[in-house]
């Protein structure tokens, strides 16, 4: 058959500017994505992970019934927020997550499939360093291929204008983020898990553990692998790709990057950690760039022991940066930990 006169397709829509946004639009266009084990080991490789969940397939079958191995959380959470940038592909900065929740926990072999809704814009008051931007919350949806829910939680995107010179209008207040988690919804992943005989797990410490704790987390870690990091997961953000897109002229590093490294290092601090499942708030303090050296502090914030063995840990990680001068507070996150 002759393709001589055939139609090219459309090319694909650019990414939206902060005036071009509407509350109450979604966005279905990312691609889904099957966990597979290759996925999986690129992501250990850059992040690294020491979830044996994650890592060994006979523990998830033997002792939870899995049929695979658990991908790891910070893998789920990094391809939801991917597949969420087709709105933020022009994205300034991330500023903040909110309510982040694992509704169940895939395995490998698993389909992830996300929606992306405007919840709320609010244009940004001028400023002389800055040119105009405004905020964009963005409510991101994820489901696995039965269609079971995942994730659901809220981002916050600084965005630039494409008509600099208009004011938008757009001054919604944020009112839809909820303010605090659902306590039901945090044990929904883990209820059916029996966490008593679980390989690892130091339940008489656990009896020790009490609010206020703190551990410095020994040693930190290299960024590395920014670029592909991003790729890997979809993110369309291009200042995590293109130095020119970037106000400062400096490739910025993706923030589920500063994330995973926290979670790595806390499993690091803190072995009797089994899975994340939700996160309370995420706040970036300021850029990243790669080939800084992130450094974790871990406080414990509240403890609740759970029916089914083991506890969940609402923690709290302040991450510093160090590049080539003094180090820099980067990341405060609060997130919500099974303990075995």
């Amino acid at each position: 058959m002759s393709t001589e006169n055939a139609i090219p397709p459309p090319p694909p829509p650019p990414a939206p500017h902060f005036d071009e946004l509407q509350v109450g639009s979604c966005d279905r266009s990312a691609p889904a994505v099957t966990l597979t084990d290759g996925i999986a080991a690129v992501h250990q490789a850059i992040l690294g992970d020491r979830l044996r969940l994650a890592l060994d397939r006979k523990l998830a079958r033997d002792l939870l019934g899995m049929r695979n191995t658990m991908a790891h959380p910070a893998l789920v959470w990094d391809i939801a927020i991917g597949q969420s940038t087709a709105l933020s592909g022009r994205v300034i900065a991330n500023l903040f997550y909110r309510g982040l929740v694992l509704l169940r926990a895939p395995l490998i072999g698993d389909t992830l499939s996300t929606s992306t809704e405007v919840v709320a814009l609010r244009q940004s008051a001028p400023r002389a360093d800055r040119a105009p931007s405004g905020l964009a919350v963005l409510r991101v949806r994820t489901s696995d291929q039965e269609g079971r829910e995942v994730l659901d939680f809220w981002r916050c995107a600084m965005l630039p204008l494409r008509h600099p010179e208009r004011a938008t209008g757009h001054a919604e207040p944020f009112d839809a983020i909820p303010a605090e988690l659902d306590p039901a919804a945090l044990r929904a992943a883990t209820a059916s898990w029996d966490l008593h005989e679980f390989p690892g797990g130091r339940g008489e410490r656990l009896a020790e553990l009490a609010p206020g704790m703190r551990w410095s987390v020994h040693g930190g870690d290299v960024l590395s692998g920014a670029p592909e990091l991003a790729r890997l997961t979809l993110n369309e953000a291009a200042v995590h790709r293109d130095q020119d897109c970037s106000p400062d002229g400096r490739r910025l590093v993706y923030g589920g990057h500063t994330i995973g490294l926290a979670a790595a290092q806390a499993t690091r601090a803190l072995p009797e950690i089994v899975t994340i499942v939700a996160w309370h708030s995420c706040e970036h303090l300021a850029p990243v760039h790669e080939k800084d050296t992130l450094h974790s502090e871990l406080e414990l914030e509240l403890i609740e022991p759970l029916e089914n063995g083991g506890a969940l840990a609402h923690l709290r990680s302040r991450v510093l940066a160090r590049g080539e001068s003094e180090d820099v507070a980067v990341l405060d996150w609060r997130f919500v930990a099974v303990l075995a």
